[in-house]
């Protein structure tokens, strides 16, 4: 397995260029891509296998950033935050079958209706999810990742989204899924960490966090 990195950045509030990346995921995304080497091509993220998630406490906003290239702190701008990095790898390499773990994940809960039930009803091509619908798909999910399911808790947050050039918006709806749960197939949940899971990769969803059972926070 490529060997993980996973990045923890301490978001400086007062800084301009935090709040401007804070308030839209395109700028976000640029950002975070510009600490990874450049003329990668045109799937960038994807081949460095770049996830993120914006994470909200008592200090302040942080930032966790997962990659499968180790990222080039020194280009953040001056005073943007402090960041720490650390292998992945040894985590899943400790992965077995039935391991407690406790998860987090803010993903993009969608349904893509058929275009006969789109024209019935009125719907657009992908419908966002929410409630206990949006509970089911990540269960869905969790199943077709390896994970036996034991807790899910399911927060709305905040959708995502920003301008991309030529004026294409962007706008991702989003839910905080995390709980508890075992490991059932290790190497299929390696594989779907890597990859992350769901739509809107490059804009703060789909990166999965696991840690033993008692010491995700």
């Amino acid at each position: 397995m490529t060997i993980l990195w996973l990045t923890r950045l301490v978001l400086d509030p007062r800084n301009r260029e935090v709040a401007r990346d804070l308030a839209s995921a395109v700028s976000l995304h640029r950002r975070i891509m510009s600490l990874f080497p450049d003329n990668v091509g045109s799937q960038a993220r994807h081949d460095l296998g770049v996830l993120f998630r914006v994470e909200d406490g008592p200090a302040g906003s942080h930032l966790l950033i997962q990659s499968g290239h180790e990222p080039d702190i020194k280009r953040l701008p001056d005073g943007y935050g402090q960041a720490w990095t650390k292998p992945l790898t040894p985590m899943l390499d400790f992965l077995s079958p039935g391991l407690p773990l406790r998860y987090r994940i803010a993903a993009n809960p969608i349904r893509k209706p058929g275009k006969t039930t789109r024209e019935l009803y009125g719907l657009k091509p992908i419908v966002p999810l929410s409630g206990d619908a949006a509970r089911q798909w990540w269960l869905r999910q969790a199943q077709q990742s390896g994970l036996h399911i034991h807790a899910a808790h399911a927060s709305p947050l905040s959708p995502v989204g920003g301008q991309r050039a030529r004026g294409q918006r962007i706008h991702h709806a989003r839910c905080l899924f995390e709980g508890t749960a075992t490991v059932a197939d290790p190497d299929l949940l390696r594989r779907r960490v890597a990859e992350g899971i769901g739509r809107g990769k490059s804009y703060g969803c789909g990166l999965l966090s696991l840690a033993p059972a008692a010491t995700l926070s």
